[in-house]
């Protein structure tokens, strides 16, 4: 969790020389008051640029500079996280940058950019969209989360839930598969080679070899045996690794599709039964009322009896589609097993072949035994003893060749089931899929409390399903700004919760911008500080707002921000 503490700024827009400091963690709630011009908004721009070297608002760098003084300006951020203390100083004119930890300056990177990427990446943990999403939701150049695209969307719950570490270590898989076809090209040429001088090697040697007729010829013999033994444990690893790896890539793929059928069925199981939630509600509405609590209209008797039929006949089917569905599992389940079964196969038969190495070697080396003996026995010991090291070597040699070969397949193959998993469709979405109710729960309570009753749905693509009491459906542009703001607050509260579950984007800090002046009514904004009064011991919420009057006394701190002689001030 970051914990900030405070934020301090001189010759920074409005602001000159004196600086402004504002306490971050000093109260639960602060509303800032002022003046149009006054400089409120200053400490969003402030923060913005200290941490990301951007303002909030749409605000060339240039002209964050305090446009009287010109020069000199300087941001200070100051945060926790976890047992450490951090201050981010960033400057224009001169330029500056610096981060330091717990008292010692970090060591600069060569470039303003990467020394960018380490705070976000290592420290923050934080971007400046997410920033925007979890911490700060203002009606200046703030785009919400509904209003942006889709790639935008899931980058911001990447950020939330974490996940982002499977994008980087999809790239370090890529790198590496490229680096091992390199080496596999090395390889083969190395194995060509080697095979190259086997044979003639062993040209040389049996020119070299004069055999004793009776001792020779059985040792012959038994190295045929083994040579026979080799062949036929060859020939069956030959055919055992005959498509083994693309079959097994078949089969994982083949598994993993039918694991997403599955899911999918799961879920039109739990639609089934959220329908019939429906149905049941609605029928016990016409059993229980005789008069429409919406237009007072009365219900006779046969339009009771009419909806109630309505909804048993729609029961009725709903339990026909769900009976079904449970087949549908069951067959799913079955062919799940026939597939695992195959996969279980297939890697025995990699075993087996394994297996068939490890004899071909020892098979390879008692040949080479019997080599030695038939050797000694022909009278050319010398000659033909170093022309056997020399063949047992260059074997070796390619042994360890083709081994480092097998290693570099299994491990490419092994690389490529693993690259499917680390795709966008992979493992990030089934953690997705896992805290979509999570959130889609959140943002419906936060509704609820907002006076706001729909039923808001999120699907892994991050499009919403809205749908009134009546079922009827809906999409956020079809609302009025007020209700967006409804939305958009409760897609703030909610991403700070997953955040402080993973405990990845989560701070302390809440900073709401004019939304008490825009579209909310009176009740709107007693619900909003329902929600800011329930928030954690540890939370610090700012209001900017230029309502002074009618929301002071809601908020345990103020702070007034004024014009003298051009420079912003605060009292």
């Amino acid at each position: 969790m970051i914990h900030f503490k405070s934020c301090e700024w001189k010759n920074f827009l409005s602001t000159g020389n004196d600086p402004i400091q504002i306490q971050l963690d000093r109260t639960p709630t602060t509303l800032i008051i002022g003046q149009n011009g006054a400089g409120k908004s200053t400490l969003l721009d402030a923060l913005s640029f200290g941490l990301f070297g951007k303002p909030h608002r749409d605000i060339n760098k240039g002209q964050l500079i305090n446009s009287i003084n010109g020069k000199g300006s300087l941001v200070t951020v100051e945060f926790d996280i976890g047992g450490s203390s951090f201050k981010i100083v960033r400057g224009i004119k001169p330029n500056k940058f610096e981060i330091w930890q717990n008292g010692n300056l970090i060591n600069q990177a060569s470039n303003v950019r990467d020394y960018q990427k380490y705070l976000e990446q290592n420290i923050l943990k934080l971007n400046h969209k997410s920033f925007h999403q979890v911490v700060v939701l203002g009606s200046s150049s703030f785009v919400p989360f509904m209003q942006l695209p889709a790639w935008s969307r899931r980058q911001v719950i990447e950020d939330l839930l974490d996940i982002n570490i499977f994008s980087k270590m999809n790239m370090l898989l890529k790198e590496r598969n490229a680096k091992i076809r390199e080496e596999l090209t090395d390889i083969n040429h190395q194995i060509d080679i080697a095979k190259t001088k086997i044979d003639g090697q062993s040209k040389y040697i049996k020119n070299l070899q004069e055999l004793n007729e009776d001792q020779i010829e059985k040792k012959h013999e038994s190295i045929n045996t083994h040579k026979e033994e080799i062949k036929a444990l060859f020939d069956e690893s030959k055919t055992l690794s005959k498509d083994l790896v693309s079959m097994l890539s078949v089969e994982e793929k083949k598994n993993k599709t039918l694991m997403k059928k599955h899911s999918q069925l799961e879920s039109y199981g739990l639609n089934f039964k959220s329908k019939m939630v429906d149905l049941v509600k609605e029928s016990k509405f016409y059993e229980e009322n005789d008069q429409c609590p919406t237009c007072d209209q009365e219900i006779t008797e046969e339009k009771k009896n009419e909806k109630i039929a309505s909804v048993k006949e729609k029961a009725k089917e709903l339990q026909t589609a769900e009976s079904d569905l449970n087949k549908q599992l069951s067959s799913l389940a079955r062919e799940t097993q026939d597939v695992t079964n195959h996969i279980n196969e297939l890697r025995q038969r990699q075993q087996k072949i394994n297996s068939n190495n490890d004899s071909i070697s020892l098979l390879q080396k008692e040949i080479d035994k019997v080599q030695a003996e038939i050797t000694k026995l022909s009278g050319q010991t010398g000659d033909v003893s170093k022309a056997k090291k020399d063949l047992s070597s260059m074997r070796k040699g390619k042994d360890k060749a083709t081994e480092k070969k097998l290693e570099y397949v299994e491990e490419r193959t092994y690389n490529e089931v693993i690259g499917e998993m680390l795709k966008d469709t992979g493992i990030k979405t089934k953690v997705i899929k896992q805290y979509l109710p999570v959130m889609n729960r959140l943002i419906n309570q936060y509704l609820q409390v907002l006076d706001f009753f729909v039923s808001f749905h999120l699907d892994e693509n991050f499009d919403e399903t809205i749908r009134s009491r009546h079922r009827d459906s809906f999409n956020y542009a079809s609302f009025s700004e007020g209700e967006k703001q409804r939305i958009d607050l409760s897609l703030l509260f909610t991403w700070r919760q997953i955040a402080k579950m993973k405990n990845s984007a989560s701070s302390n800090l809440l900073v709401l911008d004019e939304t008490f002046d825009s579209s909310l009514d009176h009740d709107g904004i007693d619900n909003l500080m329902k929600i800011l009064n329930t928030l954690d011991d540890n939370s610090n919420t700012f209001i900017i707002s230029h309502k002074g009057d009618v929301l002071q006394d809601k908020f345990r701190s103020k702070i007034e921000f004024f014009k003298h002689k051009n420079f912003s001030k605060i009292k």
